[in-house]
C-alpha cells in the first residue's frame, strides 16, 4: 500500500528521530515556500499561518513535557527544483528538522518527495500544492496535503463558469505541473459539461512581453480567458497584455492567481474577474481568520489557514506517537485529521495535547475543516470569489 510505512534504524537515524524522553534542544519543523518567485507575495503569510500553529503550541507548554518546537525557513522558488531541493537537503542535513510543512508549488514539492523526503525518511505536508500527479506519487507513506487535488478544481471551476452562463472560454496556463494539471482537469470537466475551450495554450513565466501569447488566445475566441498561472508572473503578465490590447476584459481566476497584491497592481481592470479557491466557511474558519488578524497576517489569504493545518496535524500526530521520528508519527496524520474523537479547532492545540496525553481521542478540524482521504489529501470546499472595486469578495462556497 501507497501509506506502507518503510521505518528503520537508519531512517529514524537520518530524519532526526528525537524520543519523547529527552527534548534538550528545539524540535525543528521546515518550512519551505516559495519566498522568491512567482507567488512571493502570498508566501509571508503562509507561513505566518504555520508559525501561528507553532507559536500556539510553544505557549501551552503541553508539548512533549514542555519541548518547544522551533521553524526554520527556506526558500522554495515555487519554480526551480534544483534550488528547492538543495533548500530541502539543508533543512533536513544542517538543520535537523524533523519534518517539513511544504512544499508550495507542485514541481518543486514533488521534486523534495522524491530527492529529500524519501530518501531521508521525512514528512512533508503541503499546504498548496494541488497537481492530480501528487495524488499517485510514490511517497513511503511521507507525504501529505492539507488542500485538496486540482482535479476537484477542476471540476468546481467548471461549474463556478457555467452557473454564470458562460459557455465558450480561452484558456492559458503556466507550463509546468501545476498549470497543465489544472488545465488538463478543467477541460475535462467543462467540456463534459457541454462547454466549449477554443484554445488551451500553455505561457511560459518570466517573459516581459505576452503580447503574442494574448494574440493567439483573442484569435481563438472566448466569452472570458481562464488564467491557470501565478499571481506574480506569467499570469499577471497576460492578463495585463489582455487589458492593454483589449482582446478579453474578463478573467477566470484559480488559485495561483488569486492574491490581494495583484488586484491593487491591476486596478479596475480586474472588476467583474471571478474564480476559486480552496475555503470554507466552517466556525474554525471564522476562528483562525480572528487569530490572523491578531497576530498581523492577512486573513483571508490564499493558504494560510491550511499552512496552519499542515503544521498542526504534524505536531499533534507527535504527540500521538510519543516521537518526532517520522518513521513513527506519519501513521498517526490520518488517525488525527479524522473521526472519530473530540473536534479541535484553532485556538485549541494546547487542549488536543492534554487530550492526547490522557489517552483520548481527536478529531482535528482546524481552520480549513480537514478531513483527509486516501492518499493522503484534503477532501476540499472552495469558495467562490469576484472581484469588485478592487477587492476579493466571497460570494459563495462549493
Amino acid at each position: 500500500m501507497k501509506k506502507l510505512l518503510l521505518a528503520s534504524a537508519a531512517t529514524a537515524l537520518v530524519a532526526g528521530s528525537v524520543s519523547a524522553e529527552s527534548h534538550m534542544d528545539p524540535v525543528k519543523i521546515g518550512i519551505i515556500l516559495g519566498f522568491t518567485g512567482p507567488l512571493e507575495s502570498i508566501t509571508p503569510d503562509m507561513a505566518g499561518g504555520a508559525e501561528l500553529a507553532i507559536d500556539e503550541v510553544n505557549e501551552s507548554g503541553a508539548f512533549m513535557d514542555g519541548a518547544k518546537i522551533e521553524a526554520v525557513r527556506a526558500d522554495s522558488t515555487c519554480i526551480d527544483a534544483a534550488a528547492a531541493t538543495a533548500a530541502a537537503e539543508r533543512l533536513v542535513t544542517t538543520d535537523g528538522v524533523v519534518g517539513i510543512m511544504g512544499a508550495d508549488c507542485s514541481g518543486v514539492t514533488g521534486a523534495i518527495l522524491q530527492n529529500v523526503a524519501r530518501a531521508n525518511g521525512v514528512v512533508m505536508i503541503s499546504p498548496s500544492a494541488t497537481s492530480p500527479a501528487l495524488s499517485e506519487a510514490e511517497d513511503d507513506g511521507m507525504f501529505f496535503r492539507t488542500a485538496p487535488s486540482d482535479a476537484r478544481q477542476g471540476e468546481i471551476m467548471s461549474q463556478v463558469i457555467m452557473d454564470r452562463g458562460i459557455s465558450e472560454v480561452a484558456l492559458t496556463y503556466t507550463n509546468n505541473d501545476y498549470g497543465k494539471g489544472l488545465a488538463d482537469s478543467f477541460q475535462k470537466a467543462f467540456e463534459a459539461a457541454g462547454g466549449t475551450v477554443t484554445i488551451s495554450a500553455a505561457h511560459e513565466d518570466g517573459k516581459a512581453d505576452y503580447s503574442a501569447e494574448v494574440g493567439a488566445l483573442a484569435s481563438a475566441g472566448g466569452e472570458v480567458l481562464v488564467v491557470a498561472g501565478y499571481t506574480d508572473q506569467g499570469g499577471k503578465g497576460i492578463i495585463q497584455a489582455s487589458l492593454d490590447s483589449g482582446a478579453f476584459d474578463t478573467f477566470v481566476l484559480p488559485d495561483g492567481m488569486i492574491g490581494q497584491q495583484i488586484v491593487d497592481d491591476l486596478g479596475s481592470g480586474l472588476d467583474g474577474s471571478f474564480g476559486q479557491l480552496p475555503g470554507s466557511d466552517s466556525e474554525g474558519s471564522a476562528i483562525f481568520q480572528e487569530m490572523a488578524t491578531e497576530a498581523g497576517i492577512n486573513p483571508t489569504g490564499i493558504y494560510t489557514g491550511e499552512s496552519y493545518d499542515a503544521a498542526a496535524l504534524m505536531i499533534l500526530a507527535m504527540a500521538k506517537a510519543g516521537s518526532t521520528s517520522a518513521a513513527d508519527y506519519a501513521g498517526e496524520i490520518m488517525n488525527i485529521a479524522n473521526a472519530p474523537g473530540e473536534q479541535i479547532l484553532p485556538g485549541e492545540l494546547g487542549k488536543a495535547l492534554e487530550l492526547i496525553e490522557a489517552g483520548e481521542e481527536i478529531d482535528y478540524v482546524g481552520a480549513t475543516a480537514v478531513e483527509l482521504i486516501e492518499p493522503g489529501e484534503s477532501a476540499g470546499t472552495f469558495k467562490e470569489i469576484e472581484i469588485k472595486d478592487g477587492a476579493i469578495e466571497t460570494v459563495g462556497f462549493r
